[in-house]
């Protein structure tokens, strides 16, 4: 086969064809890249025994552009990127944290002394099972079982 520098001042055409084709409008430098380097794929892969290089060529680039399409619509459903509202709406929200107090308190007194101790240590100094038996001079198992119950009662109050 020829050297792929003739190859693709040849088959530039069918490149931006296809990228025609499928009504692709934006990331137009992107597409056609990837259609040279699906050409240089197809110019790798072809097998004259098959047939024809050109369909081969043709039908290789298109399935490659419309698999990223797919990527990109993919990508786009699931990534989301709220408008800037909502990050001024958040920031206003961390900064009234009276509420969370309130439902803190409501849930302290539901539980043991011991089960709010994990509970505060968790939510407000966010220390690890292993700190706060340091702190309150207990053992690991100790402070797993205040966690255990208050999770239990936290549940049970949600259930209700």
């Amino acid at each position: 086969m020829e050297s792929f520098e003739q190859l693709a001042e040849q088959y530039q055409p069918m490149i931006h064809k296809i990228i025609h084709s499928l009504h692709l409008y934006t990331d137009l430098e992107e597409f056609y890249q990837l259609g040279l380097i699906s050409l240089w794929e197809a110019s790798q892969r072809f097998n004259p025994e098959k047939g024809n290089f050109t369909n081969y060529a043709y039908s290789y680039i298109r399935g490659k552009l419309l698999m990223e399409l797919n990527k990109m619509a993919k990508s786009k459903e699931r990534d989301f990127c709220p408008e800037e509202e909502f990050w001024e709406m958040a920031a206003d929200c961390r900064k009234d944290s009276s509420l969370e107090r309130e439902i803190l308190l409501s849930c302290l007194e539901m539980l043991t002394p011991n089960q709010g101790k994990w509970l505060q240590y968790t939510l407000i100094n966010d220390l690890s099972v292993r700190e706060m038996a340091e702190r309150e001079s207990v053992t690991v198992s100790a402070v797993k079982q205040w966690r255990e119950g208050a999770r239990r009662r936290l549940k049970g109050l949600i259930r209700n």
